[in-house]
């Protein structure tokens, strides 16, 4: 796999429009071999369409040019003919041909814009579910190294990108070169000396454009990391957990404070933005109304010396030259844009390039039905993949043996790697070296399906999603009735609590379950864990989070859901396993003692110092 790190939260794609920070960003992305096949790839079932939207694009941007052109006419046979009287059959005759055209070029830009989205939004949402689902696949410890953030960035804003590279992009390129190709032709058919003149000044156009446009694009860019600091700032303190630290610590006029300055400078880089806007459109504005004026002085000098110029060719000379302007300006950009592109499908096409550390063996089997309930470690040494070459392991050379309907705990200080067991009997990680057992078999020859449908856990976080408490429940099992949600809850010692709110089983939980106790989250994901009715049952310090009293309540809950399953519990109040059928003590990464709570106590070593403590406590 990889070894890819997550990295803060810089910006891939720049939406403020500020060349040199974008070329930094398409610099920094990834280099993916045969980066532009994969792309064609990605493409390539709708290649119909996108040929259907390239001929458009040609037809409809070579049509823009044809109304100038007609209004030459219009002009010099209509309007101003030789005999002097305006011809209104030859001009009612142009006239209609040019509607004609605005129509057709109207109605070719909808077809063309639907193609482009149709077939842009399709590539991205089968690009965005392809990458969801690798993501699914990925191990455990991806996620402990790579930010949440880098990842939805991915699957937000370059994922949302791709549909915008065929439209802005693709679509863009080839319009604006056809478009300046057949301006620039027209030009030349009416005037090759008023299209020196203008191809002269044009330079000047871009240059100037190009100047007012770096000094806006660093302000937009402040403005845009202004907006990012501010919705930070929104998203920290009016969170639950936000709001929750800002009352404990009386600290609500410091973030208001902290909100108020950011605010300050938002306000400040926004009037910045828009007067420089405003000087663009002005700079623009001039230099669209000098060139005409520049045509025409230059037009009366031809006339001067006898070069024939009709009002005609002036008008349709001035029209094509203004309609030349943007699609020229466009293609200043097109090695940016292209590059910029490219590097969104090379970010892309790096996350679907990981391997998962963890898959299937070529000779994985289901769960045997005849062992089910046995976990073993067989001398098993594991070390977390990010954990330097000087970094002791944290398991170092562990043997265990769990039979069939066992209540087994593992206690020991903390760092001791308990909770390291837990992550390596459903496989979340692979062993060093070594051996992990379930029912019999090698978990790394077991299919992970099978592996995991057999094991449940509870752990000391519980996490519950922002829908009612039915919804969290059948996350377990989709298809469980409304009975077995019941009698799942009722197992839990949830069901009481449940049906005393207003809306019972349709209750909204809240983000994470805020608007529930901590026993009483920790009672639902037991009955969670009960509807998936698994043979192996880890609790993860499922009451180290807890009071005394939800202590209880809570643990009368998993006494009920251990009955008849084997129990595997990682413990930190040694009161909660007191009655385990064998108790493990780990520290420094191996077994130093094993055996009941009363062998254990009367053997005076690790364990009956921890236990000693805490009645003391």
């Amino acid at each position: 796999m990889s070894g890819m790190r997550g990295g803060g939260g810089r910006r891939n794609r720049v939406s403020s429009g500020d060349p040199d920070a974008q070329r930094a960003a398409n610099a920094a992305a990834p280099k993916i071999p045969d980066l532009l096949k994969r792309i064609g790839s990605l493409f390539a079932p709708h290649r119909g369409a996108l040929i259907a939207t390239g001929i458009l694009v040609v037809v409809s941007s070579g049509l823009t040019v044809l109304p100038p052109l007609l209004t030459k006419q219009a002009f010099d046979l209509g309007l101003f003919p030789k005999g002097g009287h305006p011809d209104f059959p030859v001009l009612l005759e142009l006239v209609s041909l040019m509607i004609v055209i605005y129509v057709l070029s109207a109605a070719l830009g909808v077809w063309q814009t639907w193609l482009t989205a149709t077939v842009g939004n399709r590539v991205m949402g089968a690009l965005r579910v392809r990458l969801f689902s690798h993501l699914q696949r990925m191990e455990l410890a991806f996620f402990t190294r790579t930010k949440t953030g880098v990842i939805q960035s991915r699957l937000q804003n370059d994922v949302g990108g791709v549909a915008s590279v065929l439209t802005n992009t693709i679509s863009s390129v080839l319009g604006n070169t056809v478009t300046v190709a057949a301006a620039l032709v027209s030009m030349l058919v009416l005037s090759w000396q008023l299209t020196v003149v203008a191809v002269i000044l044009m330079p000047i156009l871009v240059f100037a454009q190009r100047r007012v446009g770096r000094v806006r694009a660093r302000i937009a860019t402040k403005t845009q990391e202004s907006l990012s600091d501010m919705t930070a700032i929104t998203q920290e303190t009016l969170s639950v957990s936000g709001i929750l630290l800002a009352k404990s610590f009386n600290q609500q006029g410091s973030e208001i404070g902290r909100y108020s300055a950011e605010n300050e400078n938002q306000i400040g880089l926004q009037v910045r933005q828009q007067m420089s806007g405003q000087w663009f459109f002005a700079v623009v504005q001039i230099f669209l109304a000098i060139i005409p004026a520049v045509v025409y002085v230059c037009a009366a000098w031809l006339l001067l010396h006898r070069v024939p110029v009709t009002a005609g060719t002036i008008v349709a000379f001035t029209t094509v030259q203004a309609r030349l302007m943007w699609p020229l300006l466009g293609l200043m950009r097109v090695a940016l844009d292209l590059q910029t592109s490219q590097a969104l499908f090379a970010r892309i096409f790096e996350y679907l390039d990981l391997r998962p550390a963890i898959v299937d063996a070529p000779e994985a089997s289901p769960v045997r039905a005849n062992r089910l309930g046995t976990v073993e470690f067989e001398d098993v040494v594991f070390s977390y993949p990010d954990a330097g070459p000087d970094t002791p392991p944290t398991l170092k050379g562990l043997s265990f043996s769990i039979e069939p309907g066992q209540f087994a705990a593992f206690v020991g200080p903390s760092g001791a790697g308990k909770t390291t067991v837990s992550y390596l009997i459903p496989r979340f990680h692979d062993v060093t070296s070594g051996r992990i057992l379930f029912a019999g078999d090698d978990v790394r020859r077991i299919e992970q399906d099978s592996l995991v449908a057999n094991i449940g856990i509870v752990s000391q976080e519980t996490y519950l999603f922002h829908a009612t408490i039915a919804e969290n429940l059948r996350y377990a099992r989709p298809d469980a009735t409304d009975a077995e949600l019941e009698e799942a809850a009722r197992a839990a010692n949830i069901h009481d609590t449940i049906v005393s709110f207003p809306e019972r089983y349709n209750t909204i939980v809240g983000e994470r379950g805020y608007r529930l106790s901590g026993g009483e989250k920790q009672r639902i994901a037991i009955a969670r864990v009960l509807l998936k009715d698994p043979r192996v049952l880890i609790l993860d310090e499922a009451t180290s989070a807890l009071d005394s009293i939800s202590e209880r309540v809570v643990q009368q809950a998993l006494d009920a859901a251990s009955k008849g399953r084997t129990t595997i519990a990682i413990a930190h109040r040694l009161s909660t396993i007191v009655d385990a059928d064998v108790i493990f003590v780990v520290d420094g990464g191996r077994i130093v003692e094993s055996g009941s709570h009363d062998e254990l106590t009367a053997a005076g070593g690790v364990y009956a110092r921890l236990y000693e403590e805490q009645v003391h406590r």
